[in-house]
Formats: C-alpha cells, sequence, structure tokens
C-alpha cells in the first residue's frame, strides 16, 4: 500500500485549501469519461465538451491521458500554494512554470501507468504554456459558470471537515475522505492499496483539497509543497435522495436536503447556493422545519445561522442508514 509519511510538525502545519484548478481537473476527467457516451438533448455541456476537443489538439490528447492513467503528470497536479483564497491565474503561473523537458518526463510516466503511447499531441516548445492555456480555457467553458455553487459546496466539505479535526483530530477528518484513505499510524496515512512508493511530506505539512466533481483522487507533489485531491462527501454534497430515503419520505425531498445540509450551521443564502434552489424556497422550507422543532436559528454579528435543534439531530440519527 501506499503511504503519505509526515512528521509531527507536518501533521500539525496540514491544512484545506480551495483549488479552482483541481476543480477543472476533475470536471474535465469527469467530461472526457462520459465523451465516449451517444449524445443526449438535454447535455449541452458534454456536446460542447466534444466540439472543443474536436477543434484543440492538445487538450484531446493531455485530457485523454489525464482521464485514463492512474498517475497524473506533474504539470496538471500542482499544489495550491494558497488556502481558502487560491486564485487560479496563481497556479497556472506554476503550471507554465515547467520546462518543456520536465513536462515530456512527468507525461512519459503518465504514458506509463496508462494504456496509451501516443506523444504527437506534445508541442514540440512552449509545453507548459499551451497545456496551461488548455487548463484555463476548460475553466472558462465548463467550471467558471457554475463556480458560485461548486465553491459554496467546497467551502462547507472544508467546515466539516475542519470541525472534525478540532473535535476529534486529523485522524478522524481523515478517514472517509476517500473509500481507502485512512490514518495508520501516527506519521503516515494510506489512501490507496497501490504498489507506489511512499511519499514523505515533511514538516511543511499535507495540504487537502476537496473538489466536487467524482469520486477519484490524486496526489500532488512540488517540495516542499504536498496537497491530497478528495472528493467532497460533506452533507452538503447529497443532492438526489432516493426512492428509499425515508427522511425524504418524511419531511419532502427539499427540506431533507436542507435538514442534511444544516448538519453545519449556515445560513440561509448559502443554502440557496450550495442547494442549488431559490432563496424563497429555501426560507418556506426553513419555516416549516423550525415550526416542527428540527431546526432553529440564531444571530451571528450581521448573519442569522441555520441549525439542527436536538430533535433535528436524533432523526437525522436514527435515519441515518437512509441517507444517500
Amino acid at each position: 500500500m501506499t503511504l503519505l509519511r509526515l512528521t509531527s510538525t507536518g501533521v500539525a502545519r496540514s491544512h484545506f485549501a480551495v483549488s479552482p484548478l483541481a476543480e477543472t481537473v476533475g470536471t474535465l476527467i469527469a467530461l472526457h469519461r462520459s465523451s465516449t457516451e451517444p449524445w443526449l438533448p438535454g447535455r449541452p455541456t458534454l456536446s460542447a465538451y466534444r466540439s472543443w476537443l474536436a477543434g484543440n489538439t492538445v487538450a484531446a490528447g493531455l485530457l485523454g491521458l489525464v482521464s485514463a492513467t492512474k498517475w497524473f503528470p506533474d504539470v496538471v497536479a500542482v499544489p495550491p500554494a494558497g488556502g481558502l483564497t487560491t486564485r487560479l491565474s496563481d497556479e497556472l503561473t506554476d503550471v507554465a512554470a515547467f520546462s518543456d523537458a520536465q513536462v515530456r518526463a512527468t507525461i512519459a510516466d503518465s504514458i506509463a501507468a496508462s494504456h496509451r503511447s501516443d506523444t504527437s499531441w506534445l508541442p514540440a516548445t512552449g509545453t507548459a504554456s499551451q497545456i496551461a492555456a488548455v487548463l484555463e480555457e476548460g475553466w472558462h467553458r465548463f467550471v467558471e459558470p457554475d463556480w458560485p455553487r461548486r465553491q459554496a459546496v467546497i467551502e462547507r466539505e472544508i467546515t466539516y471537515r475542519a470541525e472534525l479535526v478540532a473535535a476529534h483530530g486529523w485522524q478522524k477528518a481523515v478517514t472517509g475522505m476517500t473509500r481507502r484513505s485512512t490514518w495508520v499510524a501516527p506519521d503516515a496515512i494510506r489512501f490507496n492499496h497501490g504498489d507506489w512508493q511512499d511519499v514523505p511530506i515533511g514538516d511543511n505539512g499535507l495540504t487537502f483539497v476537496p473538489y466536487t466533481t467524482g469520486q477519484g483522487y490524486w496526489t500532488c507533489e512540488r517540495p516542499p509543497r504536498y496537497a491530497f485531491v478528495y472528493p467532497a462527501r460533506g452533507p452538503a454534497t447529497h443532492s438526489h435522495p432516493t426512492s428509499t430515503d425515508s427522511l425524504a419520505v418524511l419531511l419532502g425531498t427539499g427540506r431533507a436536503r436542507i435538514a442534511r445540509a444544516l448538519t453545519t450551521p449556515t445560513t440561509s443564502s448559502n443554502l440557496a447556493t450550495t442547494l442549488n434552489l431559490s432563496l424563497g424556497t429555501i426560507s418556506a422550507h426553513l419555516a416549516v422545519l423550525r415550526n416542527s422543532g428540527i431546526t432553529t436559528r440564531t444571530r451571528s454579528g450581521r448573519h442569522v445561522l441555520y441549525r439542527l435543534t436536538d430533535r433535528g439531530t436524533t432523526l437525522l440519527a436514527l435515519l441515518h442508514d437512509e441517507n444517500p
């Protein structure tokens, strides 16, 4: 199995970050893995993605590789240097800083971990700058229009995990980030069972980066910076209850989604953004939940925070096994 090894100082310095680059890479992978399906009405994004690849050789070659390999090329897996306010422009500056030789070396490593062998799409020179341009265009086309909602989901995931860290330590927060991630020793996180070399993180710590568009995960290595990108799994990410969802049957689909999201206190406007519902719809649902004794509200400075009551917490716990 592969371990991320941290020193005690590295554990203390580990933190969360928002990464527009990781969100872009995750989105493009999700689109690419769907791009072989027959076109369906109502899926204009997938159609637009295909059209984009048809006219961009570098994008088609790069994303074909990234979506098929078990080893991401370093040039698209750059650890964010910022925290919750990381800017895509800064991340793309790091991407463009790779030399042509570095890009070709890391692409070769990625190809070795995939079933692909074509490198004809690689430009002769200026490779990193052209890859950065692909990622920037992918952001503008397929991520930026939906970024406010995605950012709200990511920030709530970070809040959820940070509260676990504060209450129980990193061990609890890391468990469940992926289906395989767990803290296996005082200095080691296991994130898969692959036969890869362990990664020494060192005293600078590890940056944990949630994204919203898939189930995969990857590490980013640019010593002394290291990051672990993982799918956001906090309560705000649930969007479509199943037909066997007892909480939705009891409360209604919209109110069930809100109740689950309120395991972390938040404002009505944040709920509207996160759950992609109108503020009026959120307010109406919150009124019913308050009248039922499931939620309550308190003022925090200029904001009104909504949270579950003890009754609401008990209700969600009783129906936990039905939570989709």
